[in-house]
């Protein structure tokens, strides 16, 4: 017998103009030209060298993945610049990242008071944000991904802040800026112009292009900022299919660097290339046991680095950038 289903004719959708805003990007954004990094760890000069070493030494993937937060605390302009010198060649982040990129460039603000807008009924309501689902149709019947249908959008429509735009400066630049969503966890599936399969077939469009640049990896490096479930399960299952497509050509896909950035308390100088047990709860913990462990036990290396990404973000992408000049 069929369900019963919301009826998402009945919501009163506002204009942004209205929502109280948590980011305004003149104030969070820097500026790689003038903006000086507060942060070191011993391992941030070894990932620096794996990047540039990968980048002009072999011409292999280097994949940024990064969790809404690196986006709203204004590190788009170090990406960027990483970006402009090809020193990461593809960007990926979940859902949450895509829509705070395209609020940023369309306003210059982003962020909701969950609190006080899930109290009053509004949140995540807002009918410019809404737009991105149009976007996403528009994309879907051109079998775009979900990254390039809003970052053309962006830099084709002139946003005001669209050349701090990862995902316009990524349409522009051709660089790969991919979205990996889940149905249900953004405001935008709120919304009644949500099309699902239309965001089905973009946002795997997405992966497919992920998995071809895991297919490069091979002497290059993963960098993954915050993203603890999107950003582990994907790479996981890309890797699985690049390594079964390397297989049979007689070829290995083994020798590359990883880098977790978080914030939970675990191992930063010892050997966390083994997963913790099952008992540990901190085996829950994707990162850990895919990324610093799992993936890289047939010859890559891992890091882990604990600290919050306005700092992180900026300190690593200095020293690439440093590092690049110095090779």
């Amino acid at each position: 017998m069929p369900f019963e289903k919301f009826d998402r004719s009945q919501l009163d959708i506002l204009p942004l103009d209205q929502r109280i805003h948590d980011v305004d990007l003149e104030k969070v954004f820097k500026d790689p030209a003038t903006h000086q990094p507060d942060f070191t760890h011993p391992a941030l000069p070894e990932i620096a060298k794996a990047v540039v070493n990968g980048r002009r030494n072999h011409d292999a993937t280097v994949l940024m993945m990064y969790g809404a937060h690196a986006i709203r605390t204004g590190n788009s302009g170090y990406m960027i610049e990483l970006m402009k010198k090809g020193l990461v060649t593809h960007f990926a982040t979940n859902g949450a990242g895509s829509i705070h990129d395209f609020e940023l460039a369309m306003i210059g603000h982003t962020c909701e008071s969950v609190a006080k807008y899930i109290s009053e009924g509004q949140f995540g309501l807002w009918t410019e944000t809404g737009l991105i689902n149009d976007i996403i149709v528009q994309g879907a019947k051109e079998n775009l991904g979900w990254g390039e249908a809003l970052g053309r959008y962006i830099w084709e429509n002139n946003f005001p802040f669209r050349e701090k735009s990862v995902l316009a400066m990524g349409y522009h630049l051709g660089v790969p800026c991919t979205v990996h969503i889940g149905i249900g966890n953004d405001i935008i599936h709120e919304h009644p112009n949500c099309d699902g399969a239309a965001m089905g077939i973009c946002s795997y469009n997405d992966f497919l292009i992920y998995a071809q640049s895991i297919t490069k990896l091979e002497h290059g490096a993963f960098l993954n900022f915050g993203s603890a479930v999107a950003g582990p399960e994907v790479y996981l299952k890309a890797l699985a299919m690049a390594r079964n497509v390397a297989k049979q050509r007689g070829e290995k896909i083994a020798d590359f660097t990883t880098a977790v950035f978080d914030l939970l308390d675990i191992p930063e100088d010892d050997d966390h290339s083994t997963a913790p047990a099952k008992s540990d709860p901190r085996y829950y913990f994707r990162p850990w046991k895919t990324i610093l462990a799992r993936t890289v036990a047939d010859g890559g290396r891992s890091f882990y680095i604990r600290g919050e990404h306005q700092k992180t973000v900026p300190a690593l992408a200095k020293l690439i950038l440093e590092t690049d000049k110095g090779e």
